[in-house]
This record gives structure tokens, sequence and C-alpha cells, in this order.
């Protein structure tokens, strides 16, 4: 039995019916390379049970204490039920890219069942028209809750069911899942008790470490030494969301991100995905007669997990970095991003990278969970001065090919949570040689995905053509699944035609 830390019982209560708070990965696979070219659905479920029975995140269920007096614990399912977790889907014909994207918007928007293990697994096949890839493929969605996972994590758990060559029958040791006893209504009670009593002397400890930090931080702030982002303008996804959801992406060979960025000295390659996201956000709001005069901000999760830190969960903080939506010229868009993201990191190294995992041991549960829910009800984040505009993550994937049941996965994307206040989420990817921008939100919010998906790949180009240009070399071409290069032109508000 272990129980949740503060920040991963956040996500929990944080969760309203709006507002379900999983992160999903989205894997497509060329099933040639698997023994005879054929993958069956069974042979899919068979091999993932052998694997996950030893990832104690996919076998552990919820136990919550009574009144939210603590935060919750994991304990193992004794009933865990692998076929409950995996299903199996299919598209429509002819199975393209807009019908996955569909389907998997509102596969995404369904929150996950808190009385079993926080996940599921959606095997997806009929993708036999998606421009770039063979006709046969089939895609893997799985869903795992945010209390559980993080990013790196989530990654972690990816690479456990997959293998680096197409032979995955290898013979595997038997995993034995030790079945937790299941507390009692008094012990949850006296356990709550006892870190309750812990925790005030637990706080002088993590205070002790990192109140010189914040101390510094607030001197270089008054001092004009560091820089915090203020005035973040409103847009429409700072407003209350729905309960359905959109996703698109586009993907672009990583060496032209490269490219991007190495046209100005120091800059990173999460620089370029932060240009190319506020490109596309101008753009979009744009031609919605809605983009404001200062630049719209992203929250940017940062990995602060150690060696140390092996088991799942979030092991992360926060930074605020403006994506400079109000700078048209790409090259001057990038060098803004990339001077803003090193005073940002400035910031969070004075105040210290994990003050915010070690300050969330000390939320209050039942406090916490309650606001939660006031705060959805009454529509309150919508009057209150917004902190960010969108989240843009960077969870680097391997640069060497994965196979699950002998296919090859040859595409790779995230959907991300949105909630009141926060309806825009990016997820940037990378993997052998490709790099991905996935953008969920709500449909009220993004009711034409397909024409942000088209602001990214525009915004991208016209990035790497600036970028070419003070290199003396030619743009390259869009790849697979990015539906080709387009104008985007001019839509007026309220016109945008619903894709999905």
């Amino acid at each position: 039995m272990r129980q949740l830390t503060g920040l991963d019982a956040s996500f929990l209560y944080l969760e309203t019916p709006n507002a379900p708070m999983h992160i999903s990965g989205l894997s497509i696979y060329d099933q040639s390379t698997a023994p005879g070219g054929k993958v069956r659905y069974k042979e899919i479920v068979e091999n993932t049970n052998r694997r996950i029975l030893g990832l104690p995140v996919m076998t552990q269920k919820l136990v919550t204490v009574p009144m939210d007096l603590d935060h919750p614990y994991w304990v193992t399912d004794g009933a865990f039920d692998p076929e409950f977790h995996i299903r199996h889907l299919a598209l429509p014909k002819p199975g393209d890219w807009r019908q996955l994207c569909i389907l998997i918007s509102r596969v995404h928007a369904r929150p996950l069942d808190r009385g079993r293990p926080l996940w599921e697994m959606y095997v997806i096949e009929g993708l036999d028209n998606v421009e770039g890839l063979p006709p046969g493929c089939f895609a893997i969605f799985t869903k795992t809750h945010h209390a559980a996972v993080d990013g790196t994590s989530g990654m972690e758990l990816t690479a456990a069911i997959h293998d680096l060559s197409p032979d995955y029958k290898t013979t595997r040791p038997d995993t034995t899942v030790r079945v937790d006893t299941h507390p009692t209504t008094i012990e949850l009670l006296l356990r709550s008790q006892l870190n309750n009593l812990r925790k005030p002397f637990h706080f002088v400890s993590v205070a002790r470490n990192t109140v010189p930090g914040l101390a510094k931080a607030v001197a270089g702030i008054s001092q004009g030494k560091l820089n915090r982002v203020r005035d973040i303008p409103r847009t429409r996804f700072n407003g209350k969301v729905s309960p359905h959801r959109v996703f698109d992406a586009i993907s672009v060979p990583l060496d032209d991100v490269k490219a991007i960025k190495n046209a100005i000295p120091g800059a990173t390659v999460n620089d370029a995905a932060i240009a190319i996201v506020g490109g596309a956000l101008r753009k979009y709001l744009s031609a919605h007669d809605e983009l404001p005069q200062t630049s719209l901000a992203a929250m940017a999760p940062v990995n602060v997990r150690s060696d140390k830190d092996k088991a799942g969960g979030n092991i992360v903080s926060t930074m605020t970095v403006q994506v400079r939506s109000d700078i048209e010229e790409p090259m001057a868009r990038l060098r803004a991003v990339h001077e803003g993201t090193s005073k940002a990191k400035e910031l969070t190294n004075a105040i210290g990278a994990k003050a915010m995992t070690d300050y969330s041991q000390f939320i209050p549960s039942m406090l916490t969970a309650q606001a939660a829910r006031l705060a959805s009800r009454w529509g309150l984040l919508n009057r209150m001065s917004p902190q960010f505009n969108c989240v843009i993550t960077n969870v680097p994937g391997p640069p060497i090919p994965l196979y699950s049941t002998g296919a090859k996965m040859v595409a790779n994307f995230g959907t991300g949570p949105v909630f009141d206040g926060l309806g825009l989420f990016h997820v940037i990817s990378s993997y052998c040689g490709q790099f991905t921008v996935s953008a969920t939100s709500c449909r009220v919010m993004m009711p034409d995905p397909g024409f942000y998906r088209q602001c990214l790949q525009e915004s991208f180009q016209e990035l790497l053509v600036a970028a070419r240009a003070s290199g003396g070399k030619k743009a390259g071409k869009p790849t697979a699944l990015t539906g080709g290069e387009k104008k985007s032109g001019k839509k007026k508000s309220g016109k945008a035609a619903r894709a999905a």
C-alpha cells in the first residue's frame, strides 16, 4: 500500500465531470513487420498482460480516506482484469487521419473508472487511408490518470511494454503480483491522524531547504535581475470547459526543428517548439479577430525526477514562458522565446526546481477537493486573472524504433487534460527522427481543430524557411500526417467550420 503525494492527489481533487485529469498516448504501428505480417487483437492482449503485471501503476487502484482527511492510497486490485482495460475499436471507412482524430477526441473525453486501476488501452484498427502510412496500420491509444504518472514516468511505461526488435516472444520470468490487504476505515483514519501530526515537523525541514531560494528569487525580482511574466491576456482558452474534446497534431522531421533552433545561438529544440506554438496561436487568434496585443503565456512543466525517483507519479515543477504571439517575424519570435525561457529557467533555479513538489505534500486534502468543486460550479476561474493561456510539455522519446507485438511503431503523439481556465494542451514529443506537436482542447473553445493544425504546420514552415534563408539552404517538405501545406488566410470570427 502506497500513499499518493500531495501533487499526485491534486489531480484527483481538480477533476470534475467536465475535466477528467488523465494523460494519453497515441502510437501508430505497421503490422507488416510482425511475424506473418499480421497482428491479432488476442496477441496484443496476451503480450500486454504479461508485461504490465510487473508495473504497480497498472494493477493498483485507489482507496480514499473517509471525508478526504488525508491523501488516498494505492492498493493492488485483487480482482484485476486486463480485458476490462484493453479494448478493441475500428475506424469507419475510409480510415483516414480526420476520422482517427475524431475517435481519439471522443475516447479521451471519457473519465476513467475510479473503482479500478486508472488506465485504459484501446486497440484501433482500420487506419487504411492515413497519408504517409501503409494500409493496414493500427493504433494503440493508452489513457492513464495524471495522479498515477507524469510524462516522464509515462514514457518509462511505454518502454516497458515495447521491444527493440520484432521478436517479442522472448521467454520472460513469471511475475507474481502480491495483493495488498484492503485497509479498514479505522486504519485509514489512524494513518491520517499520524500523518497530520508529522506534517508540522516535515514542513520545518522543507522550509529550511527552500526559504533561502524563495528569498533569493524575491530579491532578484525586486532588483530587476529576475523577471516574472505579468499581464497575461485573457483568451478563449481561459474560460469554462465543456465535457467534449478535440485533438489534432503535426509531424515533421526532427532535423528540420534542429535547423530552426540552430539559427539562433544557444536556442534549444524546446525553444523552437514554443516558437512554433506561438506562431500558430498568433495565426489562429488573428483569424478569429481575437489576437491580444501582448504575448500569450504557457505553463511549461519541468522534469525534476532524479535517479532515485523510480516510482510512478508526478515529480515536476513548472515555469511560465511567453510564446511571443505578439511577434510576427519568425526568427525574431524564436530569439525572443529563447531569451524568455532563459530568464524563466533562472527564476525556477533561484526558487529551487523541486520546491513545488516539496510543498505539495502539505496540500490540505479535504479543503482542496471542496475548493476545486466549488470553483468549477461557480466559474470562479472565469473571474480571475489568467496565469497561463495553454500548456506546452516536452516529452522526448527514443531515437530508435520500438515494436509492440512485432509491429513497428511508426508515429507517436500525446494528449493532455484541459480544465476550467486552461483549455489548450500541447504535447511536444520526438521519436525515431520525427518531431510531433499534438494539441488537445475543448470543442467549444476550438471548434476547428483542423484549422489549428494548419496553423501549426504553417508556423513551422515559416520558421524553417527563415532558418534556411539565414543558412543559405532550401526548406524541407512537409512529412506524413501534416496534411501538406496550405495557406490559412484570414478567417472571420465565428465562421470556423467544425472539423471534428
